[in-house]
């Protein structure tokens, strides 16, 4: 299979080379993007001779790889567009590790193309899940995700999808998972970064430290599988070993159990769901020994149930939850503003909020570029010593 990968210097593209790497008989990587992180570039083509297009930031960079290179299309963000690798490639899957709203468009350009698309971008769903349905359902490309608690979900549903009275997603809780409110005031930024059992980039270790990670993650298990939110569950789980199970009418429950390591939902979204997996039944939690297991209180982290906003009313409030908290986690991680400070940005755009219903991807454009400016406005504020 030839894979395009997008965002191949982050920590899931990274995974994603290993991965192809370890498969060399069944995947070819023919083209990927890079940020301006490009020094993994080289390495890269010294191991994969099929690549054939790469994408980066920086036109100096583009220009000087060119000549390095010159068996290779380099494209910039200047000159192209990241979705004119998708249309340019000759891949069979694409692999969108991009981080944030960035990877809606080339989600969209995938599908179209119809392509098959394993996706690690949650915000393409969280934003865009009305539109990318629409396109799975008229019959263009097909998807298979990469998160690790929906790859868990979609090995239980593979073994046994009928009679589910309740998915259940597991959550570590985050670097603060042991601070109360209170203790959250004057939290650092290198604080927040030290994750209990997941090594990943900065902004979805905030994410994982506030849990809208797993806001998010609500969402994408209800446009994956069809679920309403009133189905949709979270427990925190100290050793993230159980990465998530689904509760049957009759009490059996059934999970994935393995050690936190990405490489294999990727592997598994990569073969499209057609290698062997094991999943595990049980009756309850507690037959789980060695493990621990803690009730989900919304109080402690009152992001999560703004997932029930975005999968009820649905329309542009996931675009206005993932800008404003974009442009919040990235203030944070500057020193900008205090990390309880994300949630008060992200709930007063929320709550200003006038719904678009059945939006068009420009309403979803225009949308994020007026939470944008908002989002940053209540920055501005907030640095200035106002109250929002």
């Amino acid at each position: 299979m030839k894979i395009l990968l997008l965002g191949a210097s982050g920590s899931i593209g990274s995974q994603t080379i290993d991965v192809i790497n370890k498969n060399p008989q069944d995947f070819t990587l023919v083209g990927f993007s890079v940020g301006y992180r490009t020094r993994c570039i080289g390495s890269i083509l010294k191991k994969h001779k099929g690549v054939t297009h790469i994408y980066l930031r920086d036109k100096k960079k583009a220009k000087y790889y060119s000549t390095r290179y010159p068996q290779v299309e380099f494209l910039n963000e200047k000159d192209s567009k990241i979705e004119d690798l998708i249309n340019l490639v000759d891949s069979d899957m694409v692999v969108n590790a991009l981080v944030g709203f960035s990877g809606l468009i080339p989600s969209i350009t995938a599908l179209k193309n119809n392509k098959k698309l394993a996706l690690a971008n949650k915000e393409s769903l969280v934003v865009g899940g009305e539109l990318i349905n629409d396109l799975l359902k008229e019959g263009h490309g097909e998807l298979f995700p990469i998160d690790s608690e929906h790859s868990a979900l979609w090995k239980c549903l593979k073994v046994d999808d009928r009679n589910v009275k309740k998915m259940m997603l597991t959550a570590s809780g985050g670097a603060f998972r042991k601070l109360n409110r209170s203790q959250l005031e004057n939290v650092t930024v290198s604080d927040a970064l030290n994750h209990p059992t997941w090594v990943m980039g900065a902004k979805i270790t905030i994410d994982c430290a506030t849990m809208i990670n797993k806001c998010f993650e609500i969402i994408e298990a209800g446009y994956l599988y069809n679920y309403p939110y009133s189905k949709i569950g979270v427990t925190l789980h100290d050793e993230s070993h159980l990465h998530s199970y689904l509760i049957y009418n009759d009490g059996l429950m059934r999970g994935e159990i393995s050690k936190p390591d990405m490489r294999n939902p990727i592997k598994f979204a990569l073969y499209e769901g057609k290698i062997p997996f094991t999943t595990q039944s049980f009756s309850s939690l507690e037959d789980l020994k060695g493990y621990h297991f803690h009730e989900f209180d919304p109080n402690r982290y009152p992001l999560v149930p703004l997932a029930g906003t975005v999968l009820t009313k649905k329309g542009t409030y996931g675009t206005v939850l993932n800008r404003s908290n974009e442009v919040a986690v990235q203030a944070f991680l500057k020193g900008d503003i205090q990390f309880l400070d994300i949630e008060r940005i992200v709930f007063k755009c929320m709550k200003e909020h006038k719904n678009i219903i059945h939006p068009s991807l420009e309403n979803i454009i225009q949308v994020d570029d007026e939470i944008n400016k908002k989002a940053t406005s209540l920055v501005n504020k907030i640095k200035k010593g106002e109250k929002i």
